[in-house]
């Protein structure tokens, strides 16, 4: 978990520098174009994500069977795969960069930020592909700390880039985006040139780089995954939306809050992809005990420090804000909408931990009932009620996220008692 926690933490300064170098050396309009941009990148990083989560769960369960052949045939169907599929959305966002901004609601005065934003992010989509999914590769097979090293790299030119481009060169938005896409270029291509000296469990073989019969059994398990994660997305989007509507300081300040979110959201995040490999490598190997022991060893140790982070967050978010503009209005927007949240340091660990747990048993479909439940039943209509509200708060907005993540914890303590109860069957 730690260097995939490293890893996230790192990954994270992407988004935050941008913010930060663009909230100090750029334009409010420029805070507004960063944030909603990336929150539309988001939407199809998602994506991707939740399809290599299939990849890193099929490779764990062929590692711990020691079936290595079948490990070879998959990474090469995946990359034949994935190269397709960034392809075709580079294409996607690159043209649709405008519709997608204005569904946003995006304030009048950020909408030709954020589409650049968007343009440029999208003509790099093929390496933010393969970063993810080489990193999605390695976790399977147990190896978390040569991510942390691609995203080390990654973070360091990227803050080169923005303070280069945007302080330096005052290119704003587009400074910004551009450095994030070399970033993510020079990740990929040191990546592949590691990957080649160093020694692995499977080998890299042309012949299975090809539409094969692994793509079916990875894609069928991150569908459900993947659904879940394109509606979560939109869900978030809906929400950006909502803030939109109560003008560009609450749509900065949310932008702002979203960033601090980023890194409240790291140790959940930390729990469930390295949860999802151990699982899938012990029932690969039939140690259904030892799977459940680490998910609770992960809800314990999360909730524990989540508390303290819950703590930190209601109290000095402020502090926290300022980190990223100097904009009171702004900041004041951000630590409101940062008080309802900060419980969600605590809960969406213990969460996290459940779904890690059932992504490596390949239940991504109850992960993917769950979500929309949760996400639909209550986040959206709690969070859209209190945006309407006379003089309304972003407090209660940001409450929404815990509230309905409890109502998801409550829907996975059942399900992993039906599910302990077959297994004892079996």
């Amino acid at each position: 978990m730690l260097p995939v926690l490293f890893s996230l933490v790192l990954q994270s300064l992407y988004g935050a520098v941008d913010m930060l170098i663009v909230g100090r050396f750029g334009t409010t309009a420029g805070i507004s174009g960063v944030s909603v941009g990336g929150n539309v990148m988001n939407l199809f990083t998602m994506f991707l994500n939740a399809i290599t989560m299939g990849v890193t769960v099929i490779m764990g369960q062929y590692i711990g069977a020691k079936r290595y052949e079948a490990v070879n045939k998959l990474i090469g169907n995946a990359v034949a795969f994935f190269l397709t599929l960034s392809l075709l959305l580079t294409v996607f966002i690159v043209i649709f960069a405008r519709p997608l901004a204005l569904a946003m609601q995006t304030p009048e005065e950020a909408v030709d930020l954020t589409v650049q934003y968007i343009r440029i992010c999208g003509a790099g989509f093929i390496f933010i592909t393969f970063y993810n999914f080489i990193s999605a590769m390695l976790r399977g097979i147990g190896d978390s700390h040569t991510p942390l090293l691609f995203v080390a790299i990654a973070s360091a030119v990227n803050i080169a880039g923005d303070l280069v481009l945007v302080a330096g060169f005052h290119m704003n938005v587009a400074g910004a985006a551009i450095a994030t896409v070399a970033a993510q270029a020079v990740s990929v291509v040191l990546s592949l040139w590691i990957l080649r000296r160093k020694k692995l469990s499977f080998s890299f073989q042309r012949r299975y780089f090809a539409f094969g019969s692994e793509i079916p059994h990875f894609v069928t398990l991150g569908l459900p995954l993947t659904v879940q994660g394109v509606l979560t997305n939109f869900s978030f989007l809906a929400l950006n939306a909502f803030i939109n509507r109560l003008g560009l300081a609450a749509s900065g300040g949310y932008g702002v809050a979203q960033k601090v979110q980023m890194f409240i959201m790291l140790i959940p995040g930390a729990l469930m992809q390295s949860m999802a490999p151990f699982v899938s490598q012990n029932v690969g190997a039939q140690n259904e005990k030892r799977a459940r022991a680490g998910m609770l060893c992960g809800q314990a140790l999360g909730a524990g420090i989540g508390f303290f982070i819950m703590i930190g967050v209601y109290f000095c978010g402020d502090s926290l804000a300022r980190l990223f503009t100097a904009d009171e209005a702004v900041v004041a927007r951000a630590f409101e909408f940062l008080r309802g949240f900060s419980p969600e340091a605590v809960v969406t660990c213990v969460l996290f931990s459940y779904l890690g747990y059932f992504n490596g048993h390949s239940k991504s479909l109850f992960v993917m009932v769950q979500g929309l439940l949760q996400t639909f039943l209550l986040r959206l209509p709690l969070s859209y009620i209190m945006s309407i509200q006379p003089d309304a708060s972003l407090t209660g907005v940001g409450l929404a996220a815990p509230v309905a993540t409890v109502f998801g914890i409550l829907l996975c303590f059942i399900y992993y008692k039906h599910m302990g109860r077959s297994l004892v069957r079996k």
